[in-house]
């Protein structure tokens, strides 16, 4: 049995039709949640999720709440087994069901703001468009210092620190371009992401305050469980400063690589993607050391679910 459990819920882009539809056929309590999920979106969001299309499903305003309503799905039915996580984190919009983890927002509560939230998002996208980029093979250092000199023609920043050497960029076109030449001269590699935005930069500040705002007719607890938080890769107690944090974290980078290296000095034994598409057991495979004792697993739906707990009784 695991004694230190951390769970790590995924963000945009692990959408895929038929996502939670196994849990709502086999858990009553997760049929509850879609239909609530139903009701906050003002459409079937739930249909969306187990059927697609997938047009549909990927638009930003949709992703949001159906990825996070898979996450809480994921996250009720390992409670309902007993599963409880010491240590929660997020990749971006998966740190609002991290939050749900650890007892900070109600289910119902974390579908209303990421619906917000993927409104806003939305808007300034359209406002603001912009491009993003995986980088591979160079440093956070050589990285941040090619942003640097890239911000010269525009809009940069570094959106997600994943691993070592996977690194996201986000910004305006004109110094992603630039950006990307230079990682070519640096021996690295770029890809561009398929995105209807450029999160996790400036271009998003125009949400910032309205996000707040927003939030701030919601009551948050004092964490009851660990959270490390994407911005700075630690702690945080006190709710006013969770939400700031939480609008702030449009504008600001993810800080996945460091965030799981604090989990391996927390002495976890058991890291569980919880969540579709199993986006975060290949991330974090990169970072873990070799020869760890971590016990890195996925809860996606039923099979997944009954597996983790066999080996964790």
């Amino acid at each position: 049995m695991y004694n230190k459990i951390a769970f790590l819920f995924p963000g945009q882009n692990s959408q895929i039709i038929g996502m939670g539809k196994d849990l709502a056929d086999e858990f009553p309590e997760v049929r509850e949640l879609f239909r609530g999920l139903d009701d906050i979106c003002e459409k079937p969001m739930s249909k969306l999720c187990f059927e697609g299309p997938n047009g549909e499903l990927i638009l930003t305003v949709n992703q949001q709440p159906a990825i996070t309503a898979v996450n809480l799905a994921c996250l009720k039915v390992l409670n309902m087994k007993g599963v409880k996580a010491s240590i929660s984190a997020g990749h971006s919009l998966g740190e609002f069901a991290a939050l749900v983890s650890a007892g900070v927002l109600t289910e119902y509560d974390a579908l209303r703001i990421v619906k917000k939230r993927g409104e806003l998002m939305h808007r300034e996208s359209l406002t603001h468009p912009g491009v993003m980029a995986a980088v591979m093979k160079l440093s956070i250092e050589k990285v941040s210092k090619i942003v640097e000199k890239a911000r010269e023609k525009g809009v940069l920043a570094v959106a997600n620190h994943n691993s070592a050497e996977q690194i996201v960029i986000t910004g305006e076109s004109a110094p992603m371009e630039y950006a990307l030449s230079l990682v070519k001269e640096e021996k690295g590699k770029a890809v561009p992401l398929k995105v209807s935005g450029a999160w996790h930069c400036a271009l998003m500040k125009g949400a910032v305050t309205e996000f707040r705002e927003y939030m701030e007719g919601i009551k948050f607890q004092k964490p009851s469980s660990t959270v490390l938080f994407n911005a700075t890769a630690s702690v945080e107690n006190d709710p006013e400063k969770i939400k700031d944090i939480m609008a702030n974290q449009l504008t600001s980078p993810v800080r996945w690589y460091d965030i799981i290296l604090r989990m391996v000095e927390e002495k976890v034994d058991a890291m569980v993607d919880v969540g579709p598409q199993k986006q975060m057991m290949g991330l974090v495979g990169r970072i873990v050391p070799e020869g760890s004792d971590i016990k890195i697993s996925s809860v996606e739906g039923v099979q997944s679910l009954n597996e983790f707990i066999s080996m964790n009784v």
